[in-house]
This record gives C-alpha cells, sequence and structure tokens, in this order.
C-alpha cells in the first residue's frame, strides 16, 4: 500500500512539473479570487477542507494550494453526451461564485459546448485543435450516456455529423484520464432505463482505458472539483471503489451520515408526506428513503453551497448514484421490501452484486418490525 510519505513526494514532483509549463491565464487564481471577494485566508481554508474531504492529512493542504494556482496547467475538454447538462448545471450555477466554481473557471477548459462562445465549425476545430495540441495531457470529462444503437446514430453533434460514440473514442485515445461526470456517463442513466431503444450505455462500456465515475443525478460540485484536484495534483486516478467511483466521495451509504439516522435507529419513522413525523425529521425509509443502499457523500457535502440536500429537504434518496438506479430502485416512494434484509456489509468495494449491485441494510430488529407491521397485517 502506498504511503502518505510517498504520495507526498508524488504531488511535489508533480506541482515541479506544472510549474515548468507556460500559464494558460493571463491572471492568477489570486488575482481572481480577489475580484470576486475570496481572501487568502478563504482559499486556505478551502485547501484544507478539500483534503480533509479527500481523506488526506493536513500538511497536503499545502500540495492542493498550490495544485489550485496551477490548475491552469491542466487542458481540460468537456463534451456533452445524451443528457440533460444538469451536471454541469450543478457545478456553475450559483449565485454567488465559490472557490470550487473559480477554480473550475480557472482550468484551461478547451471545450465545452455549455459554456464556450464558439460554435459550428469554429468549435469543431477547437476540439480537434486541443486532441491534438495536448495530445496525452489533457483530462476527459465526459456528461451523458453514449448511445450506441445503429451504430451510435441517435447521437450526432456538431456541424460534421460525428455520432457521440465515434466522438468519445476519438477524444479517449490520447486522454492523460477520463472522468464521466453524473450517472448518466457512468452507467447510462436515465437514458439506459428498459427497454432502452437507443443502446445508451456508461462511457466504460465503449473504451478500453480506465474511467473514473462520479454517479450522481447529479454529482456534487465538490465531488467533480475534488477529483479534478486530485489529477491536477498527483497526475493519476484516486483510490476507486467496485464501480470506479472515487473512495473518498463514494466510500460510505448515504444513510451512515445522514441526519435522520437517530430516528431510523429508534424506529421513528415518516408514514406519510406532510404528517407530524415529517415535520418533526423522521426517518423517510418507509417513504422509499434508499439512502441504505446508496453510496455517496450527499449528506456531509450537500449541494448549493452545502445548504441541503434531497433527504434534509424531506424526500427520501433516489439512489441516483447507482447502477441502473432508474429500474432497480423504483418506485422511488416505496422501500425496497425484505428481499434486500440479507446480511450486513457497509464497505463499497464489497457490495454484492447479485442484490442490486448494493448491500443489504442493517437495520435493527425493531425498525425491521415498524417497517413491515402495516403490510403484515394487511
Amino acid at each position: 500500500m502506498e504511503t502518505h510519505e510517498a504520495l507526498y513526494q508524488q504531488g511535489l514532483a508533480r506541482i515541479e512539473q506544472l510549474r515548468k509549463q507556460k500559464p494558460r491565464h493571463s491572471e492568477t487564481l489570486q488575482q481572481k479570487l480577489e475580484q470576486n471577494g475570496i481572501t487568502r485566508r478563504d482559499f486556505m481554508k478551502w485547501s484544507a477542507s478539500v483534503t480533509a474531504m479527500l481523506a488526506l492529512p493536513l500538511p497536503f493542504s499545502t500540495l492542493v494550494a498550490e495544485a489550485a494556482e496551477l490548475a491552469d496547467r491542466v487542458p481540460l475538454v468537456w463534451l456533452h453526451m445524451a443528457e440533460c447538462t444538469g451536471c454541469t448545471e450543478s457545478l456553475i450555477r450559483t449565485t454567488t461564485p465559490n472557490i470550487s466554481t473559480l477554480i473550475f473557471d480557472y482550468v484551461s477548459l478547451e471545450y465545452q459546448e455549455t459554456l464556450m462562445a464558439a460554435a459550428g465549425w469554429q468549435a469543431e476545430e477547437n476540439l480537434e485543435r486541443a486532441l491534438s495540441a495536448y495530445k496525452g495531457s489533457y483530462l476527459l470529462a465526459i456528461e451523458g450516456a453514449v448511445p450506441t444503437a445503429n451504430n451510435g446514430n441517435f447521437l450526432t453533434v456538431g456541424c460534421k455529423g460525428h455520432t457521440g460514440l465515434h466522438i468519445v473514442k476519438e477524444a479517449a485515445k490520447d486522454a492523460a484520464a477520463i472522468l464521466s461526470v453524473g450517472t448518466c456517463a457512468a452507467f447510462g442513466g436515465i437514458q439506459a432505463a428498459a427497454p432502452n431503444p437507443t443502446g445508451a450505455v456508461g462511457v466504460s462500456e465503449v473504451i478500453d482505458k480506465p474511467v473514473i465515475n462520479l454517479g450522481g443525478c447529479p454529482p456534487n460540485e465538490t465531488n467533480i472539483v475534488g477529483t479534478l484536484m486530485y489529477f491536477i495534483m498527483f497526475g493519476k486516478l484516486p483510490a476507486l471503489d467496485m464501480f470506479n467511483r472515487p473512495k473518498w466521495a463514494y466510500g460510505a451509504r448515504v444513510h451512515d451520515n445522514c441526519e435522520r439516522r437517530g430516528h431510523f435507529d429508534a424506529g421513528e419513522f415518516v408514514e406519510e408526506f406532510g404528517d407530524q413525523a415529517a415535520k418533526d425529521g423522521y426517518c423517510l425509509y418507509k417513504l422509499g428513503c434508499k439512502g441504505p443502499y446508496t453510496y455517496n457523500n450527499c449528506p456531509t457535502e450537500r449541494f448549493n453551497h452545502h445548504t441541503s440536500w434531497p433527504v434534509l429537504a424531506g424526500h427520501g434518496c433516489i439512489g441516483c448514484s447507482e447502477p441502473d438506479f432508474w429500474d432497480e430502485m423504483a418506485d422511488f416512494e416505496k422501500p425496497l421490501g425484505r428481499k434486500l434484509l440479507h446480511g450486513l456489509d457497509a464497505t463499497s468495494d464489497t457490495i454484492g452484486a447479485v442484490i442490486l449491485g448494493a448491500t443489504a441494510v442493517g437495520i435493527g430488529a425493531h425498525a425491521v418490525a415498524s417497517i413491515f407491521a402495516k403490510s403484515e397485517e394487511e
């Protein structure tokens, strides 16, 4: 197993390598932060929080800070396939820019259809130029599923009419690392729901290179930026779980860090939306919460500047970061039932693929009785 000291030395070597490369922005990250009213102190606090999020010791925070300041040395190509653009929106849709969104803005973004001004032939040329000029060194992010039926012709992009399948294969060929951003790119998403007429699949199914899957519909902005930071800092992939998701983000069940967990353990459940138990913040398992079967850091990272997340807002987790959630986790407002109550396992490395690719939930006997008493009476 790689020691922290060895990893730190890799980080130092990577930072030194980046320093030798030409900056792609005329202004520094510090200037960009100051323009948005963010102090150096705020930036260092952010660096420390990202270090903790990546499950690294505190001394790595200086590496995080240096890597962020050199982020414009890393070319990023971001492709859109069959999707709703919600993952990009998760990252950029903010009324007040925060450090994460500014870091993303500071990365050398060579191609991104939602954000770039170019269109038509100019856009095509920009993509081709980026893939050629930064061959072997660019980071490739892909958002959306890849349709494969009818030779991929359910999705054609750009004035040359290339299929999404063709574009992904061409772009992946010389990428230094590949991120599948969101459940659509990671596992096919809602587009791959039965009967899946377009043959939509995750990126990893159409290329033969390692892919980092950032599950979620959409994934949290910190999971996107944190993974970018890891690659910038070390030039390699982080430790991954069995579904190729970064362990630092997807290593624990939503259920384990949920603010409603105490009510679950006490057998206190919401019976119907809007009842007194709902107002008192009781557990939503009886109303279909899939938190016990889902691996993500939603309860700790939350969305919209760490403000809230679906369960805190009053609706159960729908398991959107898991493969096939659109088929296997439905109905989203009903419990999955007894069929999952077999054995206990709370790690994302060894979850049983036999049962929905998710683990069984460790429910106390009193909670089981409470959950299923009504159905057995019927």
